[in-house]
């Protein structure tokens, strides 16, 4: 039987990707998943840390722990944000002192999920019954990758998704530079590292550029809409949402 599923949708997904979280729910919910939205949620506090400002995050964190106390599985379509609830919570719960708040992070943090180690690891789906019959090349996020671990498992999913040819992005393992505030702190070297991104997006001859991050994508997205690439972007979860038109 299939798990109940919080949803964790990020505040930046909420805000300007609604779609996603839309998709994730579709998706979900064609795979026999009960879905639930506490809407006590909020940002994660990955900002905060990001910008220094680690102790002004702690009621984030006592927020999402009491928000999600009692779901069965927290899935979330964003690596960072995920890496940002198992990587740093409980560094900054055990920062406190409050012993109550590190057992709290420390019940919670092992139930949060990222979306394809949901579907993969929990579900044990691979085709989870989409079609999309367009040329697709996947961009690895760097907290996907580097943090999670999440390795294959969005390839491994696209590789089942009924009618689309999955294309090789060049250089797919370099950072597309957006790295939340680095974008802003070091603009120069973010808007090179998006050059070469964008440029191996083209080199790709894909229609559809995908992600598990919508704020990788966002980056990404910005540059190739400059450029008139002609090349769209999407997330994971819209691609596997998908299957009007399947024969």
């Amino acid at each position: 039987m299939a798990p109940n599923v919080a949803l964790f949708v990020p505040c930046y997904v909420d805000t300007l990707f609604p779609e996603t979280g839309v998709a994730m729910v579709r998706l979900l919910e064609r795979l026999g998943v009960a879905v639930e939205f506490p809407s006590a949620q909020t940002c994660c506090g990955q900002m905060h840390v990001n910008t220094g400002y680690a102790r002004e995050a702690l009621p984030l964190v006592r927020r999402f722990v009491a928000a999600f106390a009692g779901a069965e599985q927290v899935v979330a379509p964003s690596a960072s944000c995920v890496a940002m609830v198992r990587d740093h919570y409980p560094r900054l719960a055990a920062q406190t002192g409050d012993a109550a708040l590190e057992r709290a992070v420390a019940d919670v943090v092992p139930r949060v999920r990222e979306l394809t180690e949901f579907l993969i690891d929990d579900l044990g789906r691979e085709d989870v019954g989409a079609y999309f019959p367009h040329a697709v090349a996947l961009h690895p996020t760097c907290h996907s990758v580097r943090m999670l671990h999440v390795g294959d498992r969005p390839r491994r999913l696209l590789q089942q998704v009924k009618g689309l040819r999955l294309h090789e992005l060049p250089r797919a393992d370099e950072c597309c530079g957006f790295g939340g505030t680095f974008a802003i702190k070091n603009a120069e070297t973010s808007a090179a590292m998006l050059a070469d991104k964008v440029a191996d997006a083209i080199g790709s001859r894909a229609e559809v550029l995908v992600a598990v991050d919508d704020s990788c994508l966002m980056h990404i997205g910005g540059g190739l809409a400059r450029q008139r690439a002609g090349i769209r972007t999407l997330h994971l979860a819209q691609v596997l949402a998908a299957s009007e038109g399947a024969p």
